[in-house]
């Protein structure tokens, strides 16, 4: 995923030593006497395009130990294997086709003319489909904090006239950053401890904290190059930090660590032209890459379908009425009407890739893909140590933290803590 809001240098030092309320403000610093017995807090902790095989390769001691000394697994994202969508099922439960975040970009005919993309998300329009653990959290008393998240700004269940304009109504984490690719790893771990540093009567019980510079190089170097290793190993640096930070304040955590997806190579070698597929003139392709999605021109479905429906070589069109069951997606109305998958490492592109193209990498694929395997660990007092579990879907995720924050189980979820009973001390069990 990549992100594009940039704050200047100074203002992003000013904010950072601001109080964080919502609307917008930063954690204050605040001493704690060092004899308080502190209640064990729950820090939710995204790595984005985080694969579980990066562990093989030697750089993250501080998240083997974490493993070591808890539970670990490879998790499947939820189709597709994008970065908001599977965020948003991470923290409500629901798949995309349930939760309403359906992709990175989509768009609604209750919005005409409106697209949803990654850089235009704020209304709660697009999110009030699905309510998010912080929301559940702060109705049920227990104090939460966001240090980026995606759709944590969002004043979810508010409204906006037309889309435009601040909401009216909705709720927010009590605490929260808006997201800015610009913060350093070191100094959104920083914001986390301070938030710590607080008071009990302030002080959050539960946290998000996302880094994203490990999608950032598997985006821009492909997943298996040096410069994504090397990103791995800074980001497991920052979370020993963390892990240090906490012992340093006496701050017992159940920590929960995760992925949205995982990552796949790709290269302008294994790029299919769709306009060599169909006539332009039938369509409009609103998505590209590992798959594409189209609107028919009106009148022109049946040269459409003629032209995509079945499959490929390197990938396959359905109908979004026809799209495998496996995926669970293709009910909500946000999903244009034809979508066509590509095979992992493949793209689906509107035109021919330019003459200098490079190779990198990518996710989107079918979650069911070894590439798009997404990280999971958990640790902390209500863990047992158990090391690794079975493969499970990331919808199992929400329920997990419920019981960890003793929220209520949730009603109608696609996800349930099963994978995890076992090892869940007893008094954390719902």
């Amino acid at each position: 995923m990549r992100w594009t809001t940039r704050i200047f240098a100074a203002a992003l030092c000013a904010a950072l030593q601001a109080c964080v309320t919502a609307p917008i403000s930063g954690p204050k610093p605040a001493t704690v006497a060092q004899t308080e017995t502190r209640a064990p807090v729950t820090i939710l902790i995204s790595i984005d395009g985080f694969r579980p095989d990066y562990r093989a390769r030697g750089v993250t001691p501080n998240l083997d130990a974490l493993a070591a000394s808890g539970i670990s697994a490879a998790m499947r994202p939820s189709f597709p294997s994008k970065t908001f969508p599977n965020h948003w099922t991470l923290v409500t439960g629901l798949r995309p086709d349930r939760n309403g975040i359906v992709s990175n970009s989509m768009e609604d005919v209750a919005r005409p003319g409106v697209t949803f993309t990654m850089e235009n998300s704020k209304d709660p329009f697009w999110w009030n489909e699905a309510e998010p653990l912080w929301v559940t959290a702060e109705r049920s008393g227990v104090r939460s904090a966001t240090l980026f998240w995606p759709g944590s700004n969002v004043a979810w269940g508010g409204t906006t006239k037309g889309g435009h304009g601040d909401p009216t109504g909705g709720v927010r984490p009590e605490d929260w950053w808006p997201f800015d690719m610009a913060v350093p790893g070191e100094q959104r771990v920083a914001g986390v401890l301070d938030w710590l540093r607080r008071p009990a009567a302030t002080r959050p019980r539960f946290l998000t904290l996302y880094f994203d510079t490990v999608d950032s190089a598997g985006h821009t170097y492909g997943p298996d190059a040096p410069e994504t290793t090397a990103a791995v190993a800074k980001v497991d640096a920052q979370i020993g930090a963390l892990v240090s930070g906490l012992k340093t304040l006496g701050q017992p955590a159940n920590i929960v660590v995760v992925a949205d997806h995982g990552m796949a190579g790709t290269s302008a070698k294994r790029t299919i032209a769709m306009d060599t597929v169909a006539n332009p003139a039938d369509y409009r392709q609103f998505e590209a890459g590992p798959f594409a999605s189209f609107y028919p021109v009106p009148g022109h479905e049946v040269a459409l379908e003629k032209a995509l429906l079945g499959h490929h070589a390197h990938y396959d069109c359905w109908r979004k009425s026809e799209i495998p069951a496996r995926l669970h997606y293709g009910t909500n109305p946000r999903i244009p009407p034809y979508f066509c998958l590509a095979e992992t490492g493949w793209l689906l592109n509107k035109t021919a890739p330019a003459a200098d193209a490079h190779d990198g990498g990518t996710h989107g694929y079918d979650s069911a893909a070894p590439e798009m395997a997404a990280l999971f660990i958990a640790n902390g007092p209500a863990i047992k140590p158990l090391g690794t579990l079975p493969a499970f879907d990331n919808v199992d995720v929400a329920p997990l933290i419920r019981d960890l924050l003793a929220l209520p189980a949730g009603a109608n979820l696609d996800g349930d803590d099963a994978p995890f009973r076992a090892a869940l001390q007893p008094t954390h069990r719902n």
